[in-house]
Order: structure tokens, then C-alpha cells, then sequence
């Protein structure tokens, strides 16, 4: 087997999807937007092990999602990025032109014209989003994206994909995971929650599995099934459609 230096990349296509191992019929544990920074540790075949620069996250990607970079291309381009605020932009590419979503990385400049590495891209269109002021307020703007485990896009996300993907617009760069994430910030009590405070759920086994963001009035954002908005009460999350409590709260956190 050919020997691979470990390096760093790029994602080149809008998401690639992180899997579990190295197979197409793997678990989906996460994804990568496009110009999102990783380490590439391995290539078996097609594949690549990677962990990703962000959140630390390791899964294996499609070889041909990703574009080397040396150690000094890296640190320009992530003195640079930010994510994208606009639903969807189209991006010319020297491969072609592409749809990028919310989350991809782009210049913190708004610039059209940019280099990633040696590669030149280009927005077709640089018109600023206004960024809500709070986070349930961008949040409510993924209402309807359908349930994707390991999602992190408006095509399809995942709970945890929901609040790190909101949050970081906020610079607040949470793990991947709701158990993970449930480390973060300080417990509040139920009587003093505040909206944009993260509530975290427990299955019966005591582990936490689900994150949401509480709103207004007891309520709660958080995708399950889809995004979707429902009641937060001191026991857990009520979905009146069904007229059932469908998640048990564990604790409330704030950042």
C-alpha cells in the first residue's frame, strides 16, 4: 500500500457526507460544506479519514470531495472564512458552477472573486444577508428542513446539526453532538429560562439524545422528523399534533 503523509483539505462540493467508515452504505455521522477546513489521515481506495477542523469530528468522506492544501494555503484561508448567512448562493468553480447553502464557507469580506489554495472561485452574487438578531430567530428559518442524522444543511439536519449550525453564526463554536454540547454553558432552572437557552433531553436510559432552542412563551425549536416548533414544558417537549410528550428534559443551558 502506498504510504499517505497525513495533510490538510478542503471540501470542494456544496456537503459531503461524513460516514462511519469507509463504505457508501455507511451511517452518515456528519457532514462537510464546502470550504470547510479537515485533516485527511488516510486513503483506502476512494476514501479518505478525516477529522475535521471545527469540531474535531472523524469519518471517512469520498476521496474526490476534497482538495489538498498545503500547511500555509490552510491558515490564509481560515484567517479569512466565514460561514455563509445566504440560504443558497451559486458559486462559479474551475469544475463548473455549483449551488453553495448556508454553512458553506466564504470570505468574511463578501468579496466575489476569491482563492482557495490555487484555486479561483467565484459569487455570482454578493448582496449581505441581514443576520437575525438572536439565534431562535435564525433557527426559525430552518422550520420544515427535513430530519437528516448527521445533517448540518438546510436540504436536512439533525438536532445537534440544528443548534451548531445556528449558533455559530453567534460565534459560539459548539461540539457536534447534544451530548457534547450539553457540556457547554451554564444550568439554568425552568422558572428563569430565557429564549435563544438550549434544553437537552434524555432517553431512558439517562443519556442525553436531543437539543432544542427555546423560544417564546415555552416554546421550542428543534428538528425532529423536521424542523419544527412545539411546547416546551417542565417535563419535556409536548407535540400537539400528537397530543403527547415526545422528548423528557433533562436541563436547560445557556451560553
Amino acid at each position: 500500500m502506498q504510504h499517505f503523509t497525513e495533510r490538510k483539505a478542503f471540501c470542494l462540493v456544496n456537503i459531503s457526507p461524513v460516514r462511519a467508515t469507509n463504505a457508501d452504505t455507511a451511517e452518515i455521522v456528519t457532514q462537510l460544506l464546502f470550504g470547510e477546513i479537515f485533516t485527511a489521515h488516510e486513503v483506502k481506495q476512494s476514501w479518505c479519514r478525516i477529522t475535521t477542523f471545527n469540531d474535531h469530528y472523524e469519518g471517512w468522506i469520498d476521496i474526490k470531495h476534497a482538495h489538498f492544501l498545503s500547511e500555509k494555503e490552510v491558515k490564509k484561508w481560515n484567517d479569512m472564512a466565514i460561514p455563509q448567512l445566504e440560504l443558497t448562493r451559486e458559486l462559479k468553480t474551475p469544475w463548473g458552477n455549483q449551488i453553495i447553502s448556508r454553512g458553506a464557507f466564504i470570505p468574511f469580506d463578501n468579496r466575489a472573486q476569491f482563492n482557495i489554495g490555487a484555486e479561483e472561485f467565484e459569487l455570482t452574487s454578493t448582496t449581505p444577508f441581514q443576520k437575525p438578531l438572536y439565534p431562535y430567530e435564525l433557527a426559525l428559518e430552518y422550520l420544515n428542513t427535513p430530519y437528516l442524522w448527521g445533517g448540518k444543511s438546510p436540504f436536512g439536519i439533525d438536532c445537534s446539526g440544528l443548534t451548531q449550525m445556528v449558533y455559530r453564526f453567534y460565534d459560539y463554536n459548539l461540539p457536534r453532538d447534544a451530548s457534547q454540547q450539553v457540556e457547554i454553558g451554564r444550568e439554568v432552572e425552568y422558572n428563569d429560562i430565557l429564549e435563544n437557552d438550549l434544553a437537552f433531553f434524555e432517553n431512558e436510559a439517562g443519556k442525553i439524545t436531543h437539543v432544542g432552542i427555546i423560544g417564546e412563551d415555552q416554546t421550542i425549536i428543534h428538528a425532529a422528523g423536521r424542523v419544527r416548533v412545539d411546547v416546551l414544558t417542565r417535563a419535556g417537549i409536548f407535540n400537539d399534533e400528537l397530543q403527547i410528550l415526545t422528548h423528557h428534559l433533562k436541563v436547560i443551558k445557556r451560553l
